[in-house]
């Protein structure tokens, strides 16, 4: 009885300190830009962590690299799940590329704009190419960026084929790739499927063993390959390779 009554005391805790916090980054995100640029993604991250620990996910990373990371990247990671959209940026000082449905999530929309979220309208050539040209230009400025290279959640298993706008932009700009591989143990309650948001945020939270494992590799040096395809088959080899290794 006492365990249930601290563990619904968390439970709550979080969930009202997520909220205000929440409210806290929904006003700073109505400032002019100027005025947060340089504070609002060291908050965004902090409460990225906030809303993990309101899920009650334990996050672990595993560096799994012998190299150390640079300094800048381009993070590439699997996404079986709607968790690496905070799960991802809770760990690494990184900005994502999402789908533009996103900017019309009540607030998540509004406080992953201001964090320098980009957007992109996936069925459309234009916003496409547009989305590609500010990776590239955002790298070359001098940011790390989170890229799910398989073009949305494709579930649990390893898509037949890796999207190209990681590995242009890594040839483009010379930065390395850094290889993230997410892995729940709880599988059928992280993955996305058809539900509803919601829903599997509760999915999520009232999941038997919420632990979301994160494994860390070595970078890829894009210099290495010839061209894009060759760059993007072997990282798509290696992310078959870690499937076999942790789902298998």
């Amino acid at each position: 009885m006492l365990l249930w009554i601290a563990r619904t005391v968390r439970l709550i805790v979080g969930w009202l300190d997520l909220a205000l916090f929440t409210l806290c980054l929904l006003g700073l995100a109505l400032l002019p830009e100027f005025l947060t640029r340089r504070l609002f993604p060291r908050l965004f991250r902090a409460w990225c962590r906030t809303f993990v620990r309101a899920l009650r996910v334990e996050l672990r990373l595993f560096q799994q690299h012998e190299r150390p990371l640079p300094s800048q990247y381009i993070l590439v990671s699997n996404h079986p799940s709607a968790f690496e959209d905070i799960g991802i940026p809770a760990l690494f000082p990184v900005r994502s590329l999402a789908k533009e449905e996103v900017r019309d999530w009540w607030f998540v929309g509004r406080i992953a704009q201001a964090a320098g979220t980009l957007f992109v309208k996936r069925e459309s050539p234009d916003s496409r190419q547009a989305a590609q040209l500010a990776l590239i230009d955002a790298v070359k400025a001098g940011a790390c960026i989170a890229l799910y290279p398989e073009g949305g959640c494709k579930g649990r298993r390893i898509a037949p084929r890796f999207f190209g706008g990681a590995f242009v932009t890594a040839k483009a700009t010379g930065v390395p790739l850094l290889p993230v591989f997410l892995h729940y143990e709880a599988q059928e309650a992280f993955e996305w499927a058809d539900q509803h948001l919601l829903r599997k945020l509760w999915q999520i939270m009232t999941s038997p063993n919420p632990r979301a494992n994160c494994y860390v590799f070595d970078p890829i040096d894009p210099g290495h390959f010839d061209s894009v395809d060759s760059l993007r088959d072997f990282v798509h080899d290696q992310y078959l390779g870690y499937q076999k290794r942790f789902l298998e």
